[in-house]
């Protein structure tokens, strides 16, 4: 297993590498000079030129990506001089409260799909299967934004029974029942998608597996389907769930600009899309390489749990 994972690393080192360099080619592509965007129209020459001193921009193209990718791997991000505040600050601040909504989405996704899936598996019932197949089409169907915006109307609206954003005022621990409130719809809204597909991709993984002839010799000495399903088909199909949910996860991250946004929620998500709309390019450079670095780490991760469940993963890797 160990050699397994060293082996899986250097591919994880050169795509990180490489997303670097691309993202700091984009920012370079981008139109105008970003000293003059960040000191606005009426700086001085003399504060633009602070602003290029401080931003590396009066060094060669070279020498600016190893000095930025120098801070960045000793964990020197800088200051923002649109947002206000060291980088570092407000990324800490946005990772914990994308880290909860994500978190709580991904929870919510995985439960609503294992009881999904293991229901159109054990009770087979044709009704049952095409409400499941309604609900998934339509959690696919319907962007993050259309959900969003139907649910703030719904449940913050019409029937005022939840908030319509925000966080919780008084933090998240301080009162959990009210922290639940503020976390339903968003979270909500960014795991349909995920829980359609981690449904689909299991519920017919179950049914792989309940057509094996293992599964058919315990069903003819009496062991119900119940039990064949939670008990061993399921424990079967969990490495396909895995791979899934690791894809699966990045797109939820990817969903989380959008909710962040119509829910005013002040993660990770709305930071980028702050940084992108008053162009503070230091915060936009760090953002996105921490958004394809979170990405790959998911990846790794999901890539070393399938290998532990499925010796013949690791063993061909090795």
């Amino acid at each position: 297993m160990f050699r397994y994972v060293v082996g899986r690393l250097p591919s994880a080192v050169v795509v990180l590498f490489l997303a670097s360099l691309l993202i700091f080619s984009v920012m370079r592509l981008v139109p105008g000079d970003p000293a003059l965007a960040l000191a606005g129209p009426d700086a001085t020459p003399e504060a633009i030129e602070a602003i290029r001193h401080s931003l590396g921009l009066d060094k060669s193209v070279p020498a600016q990506y190893l000095s930025w990718i120098g801070d960045v791997l000793t964990l020197d991000l800088g200051r923002s001089f649109v947002l206000g505040g060291q980088i570092s600050d407000l990324v800490l601040a946005g990772l914990g409260n994308t880290a909860v909504l994500a978190g709580s989405a991904l929870l919510l996704a995985v439960t609503l799909s294992l009881i999904l899936s293991v229901a159109v598996v054990v009770w087979p019932k044709k009704w049952l299967t095409s409400v499941v197949n309604v609900l998934n089409t339509l959690s696919v169907a319907l962007p993050n934004f259309v959900t969003g915006v139907l649910l703030v109307l719904v449940f913050a609206v019409l029937i005022p029974v939840l908030p319509s954003g925000g966080v919780p005022p008084g933090g998240y621990l301080a009162r959990p029942d009210i922290t639940l409130q503020y976390l339903v719809l968003p979270a909500l809204c960014l795991a349909l998608p995920v829980t359609a597909a981690l449904t689909r991709f299991l519920s017919e993984a179950l049914r792989t597996e309940m057509a094996q002839q293992y599964v058919i010799t315990a069903q003819a000495a009496g062991v119900t389907r119940w039990n064949l399903v939670t008990r061993s088909a399921l424990r079967n199909a969990l490495p396909t769930m895995l791979t899934v949910l690791g894809i699966q996860t990045g797109h939820l991250l990817g969903g989380a600009v959008l909710v962040e946004a119509i829910f005013a929620w002040p993660g990770i998500g709305q930071l980028i899309q702050q940084g992108i709309g008053r162009r503070d390019y230091p915060v936009v450079q760090v953002l996105l390489l921490l958004s394809v670095t979170i990405f790959v780490l998911i990846q790794l991760l999901t890539d070393i749990v399938h290998a532990y469940l499925d010796p013949r993963i690791r063993i061909g890797g090795q």
